[in-house]
């Protein structure tokens, strides 16, 4: 495209062969603002680099930021996610070539985005790990048994003391970094690829109450596993497509890249005008529970978990959720670019009956921007929503609504 800025919201929304094939015909709109609902990205469309393999409730595909990043900006842009979650947005937009801001209060998301811009070797990897010694009897603070093979707790045990130690000592760099995201995102799960007995899809720990009711169920007690081992391989895994040139560009973009831990809505340290594009999906009201999710992630990562759900944005009505919106929509518009995008993603919550980009749109108004449209991408059942017994374009899992906000030049 000759320049981003000239680009439309038709021109976002539709195919040239879309565009073809609805010649004279309007599309519906919602309070006067149009709506372009079809399938905008699939897997096929662009297969998603492996790096993003990393599990987090409640996140979104990278064919989503991919999407809008490809045509609303350029190499050397700014591009933010104040809800950044497990980072796909940052990861995606670096891989792009892009400059990368991204914010979340919990704590977690910068664990699990940060490394994956600053990724170390394979093989420096490996030494590290053969160099943390795992053979020290630690007694665990809390009952994991229902999880781990005593054996691998004791090695979970050491990583996780040794990794503490270089935080506490500033002694941490990208190869600890590195090893921290990938055992967090391995302690448990549903294939042998994870550190636990077999349970839940591992964006989601379940309660020990709960393991035990499955270990019941399934008659098998946890299994052991070698930390070390599964820490490497699933290191190969995510690194498989980086490649020299996307290496590179992680780099370039880790060097100019902000990871903040601030309310949405109060960024002093993003400058006026800065952000020429934000991708974000907000909390959808309480669809999601992060603090119980996460429960055994911030134990290895000794933090708290009841804190960090308490500052995480779980509103209980539209009302209640449309004045954080409101503020977190001030504070973008503060820091977006003349000319600049917005692609506010929301989903379908309480099955259908409440579509949070219909509550977006007079919030986006109100705090400058244009309302350009609202793209609607429809897709088929996925596993996971299958796993969790939720049918199609239900409570937010399977359908994405985005508001396509522009400022005023």
């Amino acid at each position: 495209m000759a320049a981003v800025a000239s680009v439309t919201a038709y021109d976002l929304a539709v195919s040239a062969p879309a565009k073809r094939a609805r010649a004279g015909q309007p599309p519906r709109r919602i309070n006067g603002i149009p709506v372009y609902e079809q399938e905008f990205w699939t897997s096929k469309q662009r297969q998603a680099n492996p790096l993003h393999e990393v599990s987090y409730r409640g996140c979104f595909k990278p064919q989503l930021p991919a999407y809008f990043i490809d045509r609303l900006s350029k190499p050397g842009d700014f591009i933010y996610d104040p809800f950044s979650g497990r980072g796909t947005t940052a990861v995606e937009a670096a891989l792009m070539e892009r400059n990368v801001i991204a914010n979340d209060i919990n704590p977690l998301s910068g664990i699990l985005t940060r490394p994956r811009l600053q990724v170390p070797l394979i093989a420096a990897i490996d030494v590290r790990l053969r160099a943390i010694k795992v053979a020290a009897k630690y007694k665990n603070d809390i009952d994991l048994s229902m999880f781990y093979h005593p054996d691998t707790e004791r090695e979970l045990l050491n990583l996780r003391a040794y990794l503490a130690e270089r935080r506490t000592t500033c002694m941490e760099d990208d190869c600890d970094r590195w090893i921290r995201m990938v055992a967090t995102n391995r302690l448990t799960g549903h294939s042998p690829g994870f550190f636990s007995a077999y349970t839940l899809p591992p964006n989601q720990s379940v309660s020990p109450e709960s393991q035990i009711k499955i270990n019941e169920k399934t008659d098998k007690a946890p299994e052991y596993r070698d930390v070390r081992a599964l820490i490497l391989r699933k290191s190969m895994q995510l690194q498989s497509e980086i490649n020299a040139a996307a290496r590179w560009r992680l780099q370039q973009a880790a060097t100019q890249a902000k990871f903040l831990e601030a309310p949405a809505w109060q960024t002093p340290s993003i400058a006026d005008d800065s952000v020429q594009l934000t991708v974000t999906s907000p909390p959808f009201l309480n669809v999601v529970q992060y603090a119980k999710d996460n429960w055994l992630r911030c134990w290895f990562n000794n933090l708290d978990a009841e804190a960090i759900g308490a500052g995480i944005t779980m509103a209980t009505s539209i009302n209640e959720w449309s004045e954080v919106m409101k503020a977190v929509l001030e504070e973008l518009y503060r820091i977006t670019r003349p000319k600049g995008w917005v692609a506010f993603e929301v989903g379908e919550v309480q099955r259908g009956s409440i579509n949070l980009d219909e509550a977006v749109l007079p919030l986006g108004t109100a705090a400058g921007f244009r309302c350009e449209a609202i793209l609607i991408n429809t897709q088929k059942f996925t596993k996971t929503s299958n796993i969790w017994g939720i049918g199609n374009n239900e409570r937010g899992t399977n359908s994405n609504r985005i508001v396509m906000l522009q400022k005023p030049a």
